[in-house]
């Protein structure tokens, strides 16, 4: 028995060969999780090596994200190697930075096709098995989704359109899957990590902290997505969290700054100008967008 239990629960984590997934699969095997990793062909065999070497179980089910083919994988080898599937961490991503004006339709695409299509994909087919189970037994199923957003989405980067764009996407598919099949048992939560991994390394840089764990470490992240993935957590659905250095901070939805009413039946330009350009124009800050910036503030 482990402080956090989830002996006899299986769990698929993509992008597991390295960085963020491979330390979530680690925690989840070291939590009592047998484990799917997905990575690219290769990429992800070294990471199932030190689970098992922990004497945790896992499997390997390479391929693509994106692909409808993979997902299909992912979902079959935890069905026929372990015999259930109760937790998917969607981890897989890359990044083609570039400002806007500069990216290729092949570089928005691509991103989009690693990051939201294959949360799509892969949470589908989880949900897909998850509702027949339910309906085969009348009761809900405990099944546990954590998608991987990013304060990408919440600032809007200015060199990441792609990635920002993403990242929003899966947080709403995490929020539409967390209301859609809660009444099957399955929670959806996303995180928004800061980590230092291979795809961040030009972001965060080397780490100066002097601290004994770096604050930018996957190793501050893995324990809440092992929590999120339990039942110690099932009150908590369709819920966004920043984590990092020893901080996890809860996001509240965005609320309404200020409302405007037409004067008329409906709008003219005139009154649209009067309203909302004469509130724009007294406001105290003026370069206050959308943009959450009080996140983004956020530090150990």
């Amino acid at each position: 028995m482990t402080a956090l239990d989830l002996d006899g629960r299986v769990a698929i984590v993509t992008g597991a060969g390295q960085g963020l997934g491979r330390a979530e699969a680690v925690e989840l095997a070291r939590s009592g999780a047998r484990v799917v990793l997905n990575d690219l062909p290769g990429a992800a065999d070294e990471a199932a090596e030190e689970i098992r070497s922990l004497g945790g179980e896992a499997r390997v089910a390479p391929g693509d994200v994106g692909e409808r083919a993979t997902a299909d994988l992912m979902v079959s080898t935890a069905l026929e190697e372990f015999g259930s599937l109760d937790i998917v961490v969607n981890n897989a991503g890359i990044t083609r930075d570039r400002m806007l004006f500069n990216l290729s339709d092949e570089e928005w695409d691509l991103v989009l096709k690693v990051h939201l299509r294959g949360h799509f994909l892969l949470t589908r087919n989880a949900a897909s098995h998850w509702r027949s189970l339910s309906k085969e037994s009348g009761a809900p199923v405990q099944g546990s989704i954590v998608n991987t957003a990013s304060e990408a989405f919440l600032s809007g980067s200015p060199g990441q359109a792609n990635y920002a764009a993403a990242k929003a996407g899966i947080t709403a598919l995490t929020l539409s899957a967390a209301r859609g099949l809660a009444k099957i048992g399955v929670r959806a939560n996303a995180i928004c990590p800061r980590a230092r991994t291979s795809m961040t390394a030009a972001v965060f840089g080397e780490d100066t902290s002097g601290e004994a764990i770096d604050p930018y470490s996957p190793e501050h992240v893995a324990p809440l997505v092992a929590y999120l993935a339990s039942p110690q957590a099932e009150s908590i659905n369709g819920q966004v969290f920043v984590v990092y250095g020893g901080m996890v901070a809860l996001l509240a939805a965005p609320v309404v700054e200020q409302r405007f009413d037409a004067s008329g039946d409906t709008w003219d330009l005139d009154d649209l100008g009067k309203q909302i350009g004469g509130y724009f124009e007294t406001r105290e800050d003026k370069s206050r967008s959308f943009s959450a910036d009080s996140v983004m503030q956020l530090t150990v």
